[in-house]
């Protein structure tokens, strides 16, 4: 008897339904060897809004890890997985 092949869920699509919306974040930041010139790092990944969990870990990992200062970060965030949008028809047409 074959069994039908287990297959796995995407990471992102369970993020996804446990509420998790994409955000972007773009990050300003200067290096201690360049510190006249501002530099930009975008990044990207699953996190719940208001409180954005995952990107306030990253902030803080960035500022206990790398040497580079922060000057501003810019996010946007939406939620991938809504509620679809319904409308009433106004008219019905058969297709053969």
């Amino acid at each position: 008897m074959n069994q039908p092949a287990v297959r796995s869920i995407d990471r992102a699509f369970l993020k996804q339904l446990q509420g998790y919306g994409l955000s972007t974040v773009e990050i300003h930041y200067y290096m201690p060897d360049h510190p006249s010139m501002l530099q930009q790092f975008i990044w990207q990944e699953y996190d719940v809004a208001p409180k954005f969990p995952v990107l306030r870990n990253f902030l803080d990992f960035w500022r206990r890890d790398i040497e580079a200062a922060l000057h501003s970060v810019r996010v946007a965030h939406s939620h991938l997985i809504r509620p679809s949008e319904w409308r009433a028809a106004d008219q019905e047409f058969m297709i053969n």
